[in-house]
């Protein structure tokens, strides 16, 4: 008898581990590699693939993601821009624009930091125009870039060129930077706010 209530203790005891084991081995899961928890809506979670390639087209759908900060310390805000994918900011930009008045033909070129779009348009006001095609923009874009506007339709096989670029690329930065003077040319709408100027750059962005 006392045999038995030794071994029913012992199992009782090694259930208790194995619980506890599967709890800490849980919480350890929820959190991934970049520090974070997703938590999307458990009647939809099959529609929501990171990669993108598992899609179905919801349109009708709201859609909801959950994030979540590692109470270890291991969150990496980084990884969440580097894993942007700028083609498809430049298509929604291009898009939405594509969809003011006034506006035809745009493309959009999306790097690291910087926004550039470049329009065709018969717009009788030019200021007004491209406020609207920068603010369509910023609304695509993480709050730290910043967005410059054209409406210099001849700069566009200019912008189409600098689409074999990327973060790496030879003098990438000046590349860059020499078509953004040659956009500025063009209106670039009404400053951002009274911290920052039109293309939503600081006093300390511009080294000042």
């Amino acid at each position: 008898m006392k045999k038995s209530i030794v071994i029913l203790g012992l199992c009782s005891m090694t259930a208790l581990a194995g619980c506890g084991a599967d709890k800490d081995e849980a919480r350890g899961d929820i959190y991934q590699e970049s520090g974070n928890t997703i938590n999307v809506n458990n009647k939809r979670s099959e529609l929501y693939n990171e990669n993108g390639s598992k899609m179905k087209n919801v349109s009708e759908d709201f859609g909801y993601v959950r994030h979540q900060k590692n109470p270890m310390g291991r969150n990496n805000s980084n990884g969440h821009y580097e894993a942007l994918d700028r083609e498809k900011l430049a298509n929604t930009i291009s898009k939405l624009s594509t969809d003011l008045p006034n506006v035809n033909d745009v493309a959009t070129l999306v790097t690291d930091s910087e926004v550039l779009v470049i329009y065709d348009t018969d717009t009788k006001d030019r200021n007004l125009t491209a406020d609207q095609v920068k603010r369509t923009a910023l609304s695509v874009v993480p709050r730290f870039y910043h967005v410059y506007v054209s409406d210099d339709k001849n700069l566009m096989k200019n912008l189409e060129s600098h689409a074999q670029l990327d973060s790496d690329s030879r003098d990438v930065n000046s590349i860059v930077d020499n078509l953004i003077e040659k956009m500025k040319a063009s209106p670039q709408g009404k400053r951002i706010n009274q911290s920052e100027n039109e293309n939503g750059e600081t006093a300390e962005d511009m080294g000042m």
